[in-house]
């Protein structure tokens, strides 16, 4: 038998079953998804048969399980991390973006908004939209809902926002793609996001963040207002130790859990114009060459309300800055 023919009649057929048992539809039978339904129904006013149906059609993908389980953040040290994103190609792509849409940036900014820190976003998300996601919504948050213990309940609730976000809309609940976690767009909003920080940036009276860029910058900007940005305020700053003892401090943290004042008091030289009084972090980073420490303040935690990742944030205020600034290059730490 020529290898062709073998490779039809015998290989292929094996590699379909391996590859269907990778996904698999819901059983709506299940206790959880049952539930699930009976709130749709109950406390949304959902038709039930609707939810089935929708339902019915999602694919449960352990592709979207690996995925989540070993995320960028929390697999690579900050200097590789960061690399990925400070490149030449991805800062002049910034740098045009800003260009084209300079007068909604300008109305923003009027308000207080941190066009920097939107731009380090944008680009860091989705390189200005140009990777938006492969995974249907719809399967990556059933996926997670019904069959990531860990998280279950958190997507579950994203699932439930991501339908009433279609009603709302007027979107086909299979069609919308985005990340292996159901993060949506060019901003990469999750769905109880889109729902209660998603602006009209253009007035039309819609909320669009896969085509209109309006509406995603505004967008972006009301999400870190509604966290607490404070404009005209630092993010954060390089830091240096004079004890390489760093007992008195809790690192890998990003809440605000100094000030200034008792920062300085245990040996960390910074700069800022910033009082005693105000909360701050001391941030421990992996370089090339060994720790890398800066200082965050209140725009460093509303960043990572974005992600929590204190690599994430900080690429993010590199990336904005490098993108505002005269230089195309990163500085390699």
């Amino acid at each position: 038998m020529p290898k062709h023919n073998l490779y039809v009649w015998f290989v292929a057929p094996i590699i379909g079953v391996l590859a269907a048992t990778h996904a698999h539809a819901l059983d709506l039978k299940r206790s959880d998804v049952s539930a699930f339904i009976d709130k749709m129904v109950v406390t949304y006013q959902f038709d039930r048969t609707q939810v089935e149906n929708t339902l019915r059609g999602a694919e449960s993908e352990q592709a979207i399980i690996d995925a989540i389980s070993k995320p960028a953040e929390k697999t690579v040290p900050w200097f590789e991390y960061r690399e990925r994103f400070l490149i030449e190609k991805r800062i002049n792509r910034g740098k045009s973006f800003m260009a084209e849409h300079q007068a909604m940036l300008d109305k923003l900014a009027a308000d207080g908004a941190p066009i920097a820190e939107i731009l380090g976003i944008l680009g860091v998300e989705t390189m200005y939209g140009e990777v938006t996601g492969k995974y249907r919504v719809l399967d990556a948050l059933s996926t997670l809902g019904f069959d990531y213990p860990p998280r279950a309940d958190f997507f579950r609730y994203e699932l439930e926002q991501f339908l009433l976000m279609c009603r709302e809309q007027n979107v086909a609940a299979d069609k919308p793609l985005g990340s292996y976690a159901g993060a949506m767009g060019s901003p990469q909003f999750m769905p109880h996001s889109y729902r209660q920080y998603g602006a009209d940036g253009n007035g039309d009276g819609k909320v669009d963040l896969w085509n209109n860029w309006d509406d995603v910058l505004a967008s972006i900007a009301n999400y870190l207002k509604q966290y607490g940005w404070r404009s005209g305020e630092p993010v954060v700053t390089d830091a240096v130790l004079t004890s390489i003892d760093t007992s008195a401090f809790t690192l890998g943290d990003v809440t605000l859990n100094e000030t200034v004042g008792s920062l300085r008091s245990k040996g960390v030289k910074f700069t800022t114009t910033l009082p005693d009084t105000a909360p701050a972090v001391l941030l421990s980073l992996q370089g090339k060459d060994g720790p890398v420490y800066r200082v965050g303040f209140n725009n460093f935690y509303v960043i990572t309300r974005y992600n929590r990742s204190p690599l994430y944030a900080n690429t993010v205020y590199d990336l904005g800055q490098l993108i505002v600034s005269n230089r195309t290059t990163a500085v390699t730490k």
